[in-house]
């Protein structure tokens, strides 16, 4: 799947987008190419506190969770138990 000719100015964090061979979450307020395909409410960068419980090479599997859901997992944090790889 080919980048979009022109980037959005404003992609949202948890925004999951595809391109080409990858799969990549936007973990802050970012512009961006990539065609986007879902939003996690899952908190996956906190650069002060030094979490990132995603490390390159990770598998993640992504699941389907209806508005409500998203509202009550908003802004917490991934578990790290079940970021690894």
């Amino acid at each position: 799947m080919p980048r979009l000719p022109s980037p959005r100015l404003r992609v949202e964090p948890g925004s999951v987008g595809l391109t080409g061979r990858q799969t990549g979450i936007y973990p802050q307020v970012r512009p961006g190419g990539w065609n986007l395909i879902g939003r996690t409410p899952l908190v996956l960068v906190d650069v002060e506190a030094g979490y990132f419980p995603l490390r390159v090479g990770d598998r993640v599997t992504f699941q389907r969770i209806d508005e409500t859901e998203f509202r009550k997992q908003e802004g917490e944090r991934l578990p790290v138990a079940a970021a690894v790889g």
